[in-house]
């Protein structure tokens, strides 16, 4: 596997309309061995195991960086007091190159109005009812107030919340009741997925980005991937159409939907000429998704979107799509009280998100001869360089470098230089001569 990679490579992209131009600067792997801010006498993969860049957010007063990690090791069967970590990232003023690996500078605890944490664990191990949020969460998308607060968009609800700088819960944002999970009776069910689920997001398919616009005045939340319900057969992995929320941070209330166009699996499929990996059918809005979305104006917005396939804890197909894409609201559809049930098309007269591509990040990384994660879920706008243009920077999820089986029994994943052979060991143990635990990416970028 690549351990240190420094270069300069212009992304060009295919399409006049695109304005920007991406530089890759620079890729740095990070050892899944490091650890955060929480004290501990002995390191473990769910005390202070650092979780990598499930999102990104850059604190332009501070000039420090804010990077949320996810439930945890484990798939949310074990404990997890769910964090952020605020941390400086050294960059190279001139360039965008990355000059060290990040520094922890603090590590926030989510915890609820009586002091009590947040946990990774999924609803039913957490509180006994599938029914019942409860304290658990999965944060996966981070977007900085001016107030100086932390807003939290997390997937198991999916939910939205607010917490002040010391990670302290302040409110949670009202849900449309569209993007709920329900039983085919009605009832809430926050930890299955389908056929028990008939309605809302699917399962580990919540909210996955979260941003302000450039004026603060709109909170945009993006689904991993469709609803379950909408789509061809009313079945959600058959669709492409993804929902962007928005929501006024002053009411907490919901405003709008946008309906979002993921690449269609044939477009992706002749990419590789070889068909026995081909996407099928119920791949498309499941193994296709949005990861992030960061604001570029009050309408303007940058989306990564990505396939699941890369390096990771499971052995997986060969990624064919990673990428930015540029979107525009102006002219959308306010879909909040549209369904897409029965159909892979739009409604008549529905208008989506208009889109274009900014940077393929595969292509990038394909360049400069480096490992490709599967899980480029990270994405922020940093600070100005000194001949012009900014710094961006896209982070992977390791997933902790921890998978489980179906009995719920964790194992610490680890792999060779070269990804060609990897092996299970038990949570926290030594990994065998030649490999180590997968480490997480920083990729950054030079805009212009």
């Amino acid at each position: 596997m690549l351990r240190t990679l420094a270069c300069c490579l212009a992304i060009a992209v295919s399409s006049q309309a695109v304005a920007a131009d991406w530089t890759l600067a620079d890729v740095l792997p990070i050892s899944a061995r490091s650890v955060d801010r929480v004290h501990s006498r002995t390191p473990a993969a769910n005390v202070n195991r650092l979780g990598f860049f499930s999102d990104l957010t850059y604190d332009a007063s501070s000039r420090t960086w804010y990077a949320l990690s996810d439930r945890g090791p484990g798939g949310g069967v074990i404990g997890y007091a769910t964090r952020v970590q605020q941390m400086i990232v050294p960059i190279n003023p001139f360039n965008g190159q990355l000059l060290g690996k990040p520094v922890v500078l603090r590590t926030i605890l989510f915890t609820d109005k009586n002091g009590q944490p947040f946990n990774g664990l999924n609803p039913a191990l957490l509180n006994g009812n599938p029914a019942t949020l409860g304290n658990s969460f999965d944060p996966e998308g981070l977007a900085l107030g001016r107030n100086g607060h932390l807003y939290v968009a997390d997937e198991y609800g999916p939910s939205l919340y607010e917490f002040d700088r010391r990670g302290r819960f302040i409110r949670a944002f009202a849900i449309p009741e569209n993007l709920r999970p329900r039983q085919a009776d009605g009832q809430a069910n926050y930890n299955d997925g389908r056929p028990t689920i008939v309605n809302g997001r699917q399962d580990n398919r919540g909210f996955e980005g979260l941003t302000f616009n450039a004026s603060g005045t709109r909170l945009y939340g993006v689904m991993q991937d469709p609803l379950v319900n909408e789509g061809a057969n009313n079945d959600g992995r058959r669709s492409r159409w993804v929902r962007i929320v928005e929501f006024d941070p002053a009411t907490g209330k919901s405003t709008a939907q946008y309906a979002y166009p993921l690449e269609s699996i044939a477009a992706l499929n002749a990419i590789d000429p070889d068909t026995a990996d081909d996407f099928s059918a119920t791949n498309q809005g499941r193994s296709i998704g949005l990861s992030a979305i960061t604001a570029l104006s009050d309408t303007e917005f940058l989306v990564l979107e990505r396939d699941n396939r890369g390096v990771g804890v499971e052995v997986t197909g060969t990624p064919l799509h990673k990428r930015i894409y540029r979107i525009d609201l102006r002219g959308a559809s306010d879909v909040q009280n549209v369904s897409f049930a029965g159909s892979n098309d739009l409604p008549a007269g529905i208008v989506p998100v208009s889109k274009r591509p900014e940077v393929d990040l595969l292509a990038a990384l394909h360049s400069v001869g480096s490992d490709i994660p599967e899980k480029l879920e990270g994405l922020a706008i940093g600070p100005r360089l000194i001949f012009g243009g900014r710094t961006a920077l896209v982070g992977s999820d390791n997933d902790y470098s921890v998978t489980q089986t179906g009995a719920g029994e964790q194992f610490d994943v680890c792999v060779n230089a070269d990804n060609t052979a990897r092996q299970q060991v038990p949570l926290d143990s030594p990994c065998p001569a030649g490999t180590d635990l997968i480490p997480g990416y920083l990729l950054s970028f030079k805009v212009r």
